[in-house]
């Protein structure tokens, strides 16, 4: 096996960016996650797993601009994360009072509604939602959604048939030739060797509504979790039943990510 693809993303729920190599510590890869936006009537973080309130930030990217962040808007124009007029500017396109913020308060809370319900009632209807508390397996403050680090390999995406784009991880492994799908359930547990980095597989990746979403110009996708719910329903400890693709892995040994390093289970 080996690195097909390393990505990042700068700010919460909004598009990432690919890159050739990234740091990874014990808080996971450099600058992923980093910042978020705190919806500021309810105090909770900001994510497309709530689509009626947050899929529009689909819509918007963050890349690394020379040790900072730049925020693409759904027009094209671009913004500094520093600037100085962010919060209001956020604001008024996603219609709904915002904060940007670098530091995760301790219990920090996202909406998630269950993506049955999503498909089967549509993006904009007013579902019932869980409230989940996120990096509860991640060090500092970053705003993963759970562990440092998140896997899928190539073998589970040709089963799904959509983008990787979708699903957000961090890693893209492709998987050697024959290799079934949904592989990435059995590395709970296992140490994955990535180049000189060295993760170990803690949960089984849960998903949500926001891989049927719309992602930029990729339009909905249903088909994105509808097979989850038929193939790879898993028991997820401290969490339910859930449909899953993918692996959420804590940081071993640190060290540099790039593509095309070797991949290898212990």
């Amino acid at each position: 096996m080996r690195v097909a693809q390393l990505r990042r993303y700068p700010v919460k729920s909004m598009l990432g960016e690919t890159v050739g190599s990234v740091e990874v510590d014990e808080r996971g890869v450099a600058g992923d996650r980093h910042l978020a936006l705190l919806d500021v009537a309810s105090g909770r973080v900001a994510t497309a797993k709530h689509p009626r309130l947050w899929r529009a930030l689909l819509t918007f990217a963050a890349a690394t601009d020379g040790g900072g962040v730049r925020i693409t808007l759904p027009d094209g124009r671009t913004v500094s994360a520093d600037a100085p007029d962010l919060d209001g500017l956020l604001s008024g396109v996603l219609g709904r009072e915002v904060r940007l913020t670098s530091s995760r308060e301790p219990g920090a809370e996202v909406e998630r509604p269950d993506p049955v319900d999503v498909l089967a009632e549509g993006v904009d209807a007013d579902v019932p939602f869980a409230l989940l508390e996120i990096a509860q397996a991640a060090p500092g403050e970053t705003f993963v959604d759970y562990a440092p680090v998140h896997l899928i390999t190539t073998a589970t995406l040709d089963r799904l048939g959509v983008d990787a784009v979708r699903y957000r991880p961090n890693v893209v492994v492709e998987s050697e030739p024959g290799t079934a799908p949904f592989g990435e359930n059995g590395w709970v547990g296992r140490e994955i060797t990535v180049g000189g980095v060295r993760l170990r597989g803690v949960l089984p990746t849960p998903r949500c509504s926001v891989p049927t979403l719309e992602h930029g110009d990729l339009p909905r996708a249903p088909e994105a979790v509808r097979p989850l719910l038929e193939q790879n329903r898993i028991d997820v400890p401290g969490f339910g039943v859930l449909p899953c693709a993918g692996v959420y892995a804590e940081v071993v040994a640190g060290g540099t990510l790039r593509a095309d390093d070797p991949v290898s289970l212990d």
